[in-house]
Order: C-alpha cells, then sequence, then structure tokens
C-alpha cells in the first residue's frame, strides 16, 4: 500500500522518553525496510506533489499502544496522519459495502485517511475515512487541527462497518464521507457518493427536513437535538472550529440550506 504524508503544520511539544521509544522502534523497523520506500511520488491525484515516507511495516511498527496515545510526541502524533491510495486490502473491506456493485466512481479516484481524534473527554482515537482525492488533503488538515484544538469528535469509523448503512452510521454518532447512495427521498446522487462530502458527529447535528407537513429527522434518534438553541455535547454551531474550518477550506454548511438543514454535513464543489 503507498502511504502519502501530507504537509500540516505540527504543534511543536516534545516528550524525551517517548521521543526516545520512537526512535528505538523506528531504527528496528528500518531494518525490515524494502528499498525504494522514500521516492518521490506524483501519480497520487490532483495537488502539489507529494513524498511517500514510510513503508507499512514502519507505520505499523510506529502506532503507539491505546493506553499511551494521549502521551504520544509530535512525531508519533505526526505519524498517524496520513492519506494513501486505495489497497487491495482496503478496497475488500468496502467492495459490496460502500463500494457497491453500481459503483460509477473510480477507485483512483478516492482516498484512504488515517488519523486521531479526541472525544468529549479528551480521550484520543484512531480514525479512519474514504473521501475524494480531491479533498483528501483538506480533510486530513482539518482533523489535524481539530485534534490538536481538542475539538470533541466520538467516532471516526469506515461506515463499512455499519454494512453502510447511514442511517445506523449517524446513529452511533459516527463521521463519514464516501458511501456510493443517493439523496434520502430521492434518486439523485448523494456528494457522499463521490466522497465530496463529510459528516461531523450527525446523531447531535441532524438532518431535518419538512415532508408532508411533518418534520422527519435522520437519524431517527437525533429528535432531542433538534432544538438548535438547547446545549450538548458535540453540537456544531456557526462560528465554532469546525465550522470555520471547514468553510475556510471552501466547504459549505448544511445548516445554511432552505429547503432542509443537515446540520452534520459539509460538501465541496470541485469543478
Amino acid at each position: 500500500m503507498t502511504v502519502i504524508r501530507r504537509n500540516v503544520k505540527l504543534r511543536r511539544t516534545r516528550r524525551m522518553g517517548k521521543a526516545l521509544w520512537f526512535a528505538a522502534v523506528f531504527l528496528a523497523a528500518l531494518l525490515m525496510l524494502p528499498s525504494g520506500c522514500y521516492a518521490a511520488d506524483t501519480s497520487a491525484g490532483p495537488g502539489p506533489a507529494v513524498t511517500i515516507l514510510w513503508s507499512p511495516e514502519i507505520r505499523s511498527a510506529a502506532k503507539a499502544p491505546e493506553t499511551e496515545r494521549n502521551t504520544m510526541t509530535e512525531t508519533e502524533v505526526d505519524a498517524m496522519f496520513y492519506i494513501s491510495e486505495i489497497s487491495d486490502e482496503i478496497f475488500a473491506r468496502i467492495k459490496g459495502r460502500s463500494y457497491k456493485d453500481n459503483c460509477t466512481v473510480p477507485l483512483s479516484e478516492l482516498r484512504y485517511l488515517h488519523l486521531l481524534h479526541k472525544d468529549i473527554d479528551g480521550v484520543v482515537h484512531e480514525g479512519e475515512m474514504i473521501c475524494s482525492a480531491k479533498i483528501a488533503e483538506d480533510v486530513l488538515a482539518i482533523f489535524r487541527e481539530l485534534y490538536d484544538a481538542g475539538y470533541p469528535i466520538e467516532k471516526v469509523r469506515l461506515v463499512d462497518e455499519y454494512d453502510a448503512d447511514d442511517e445506523r452510521s449517524m446513529a452511533d454518532n459516527n463521521c463519514s464521507s464516501f458511501n456510493f447512495r443517493t439523496v434520502s427521498y430521492t434518486t439523485k446522487l448523494s456528494n457522499h457518493a463521490l466522497g465530496l462530502a463529510v459528516d461531523i458527529n450527525p446523531l447531535y447535528n441532524p438532518y431535518i427536513k419538512t415532508l408532508n407537513g411533518k418534520p422527519h429527522v435522520e437519524p431517527a434518534n437525533a429528535v432531542p437535538y433538534t432544538d438548535r438553541a438547547a446545549d450538548f455535547p458535540y453540537k456544531l454551531t456557526e462560528g465554532d472550529l469546525c465550522y470555520r474550518l471547514f468553510t475556510e477550506h471552501g466547504f459549505t454548511w448544511g445548516g445554511h440550506w432552505q429547503s432542509c438543514k443537515d446540520y452534520q454535513h459539509f460538501e465541496k464543489v470541485t469543478d
């Protein structure tokens, strides 16, 4: 699997003990490194040239144990934020689920993102997301800034862990992007089908639409969070850090829509 590091600005806080641990792991893993893993790569998709920095073996060795994630050094944290093409292993996880048999999006136009995020209690978790190559660089940079700021994100898992069932994923407050599906109650492909949309903390930031004079809420268990004047965890509001970062990167917010409200949703038109 080709692993691609993006240039994301880092916070400069180091812990010497952990740095020495990481260095030891790095040197041990380096002995297993096949030749050519440091070659320049300019075929990863749109945007500036990038550089392959790590083999999968080193990437795996660099992962700190779960109990130590809250004390990782800058270098260790940086190693957790990366973009890759869709490998055979990843494709096996999404085939027939988010990447349905009738999917018209070439795999070459998608990217796998690995990242870290913090929940409402500040606990660090690993996250995975698949999105369009056109927005991958933006999305990874946004999640890195959210992580550095401690902005609460509960879950970032591939929607395939929910059998690509968007309702189940949202009900579990899972953030996601690519899923080859239509917009609710239409036959039109969603921007999620192209990997050009990202949903953030969807349980607490629901999709709300009036149908036949009655409000329809997705996910169904999000009704308590339709009152946007109320205060509750994981609430996304206009002007907060998540909103600012996405809009600064050229995304539009579903909370501004007139025909419905989709408070979890950010999308980017790239053509």
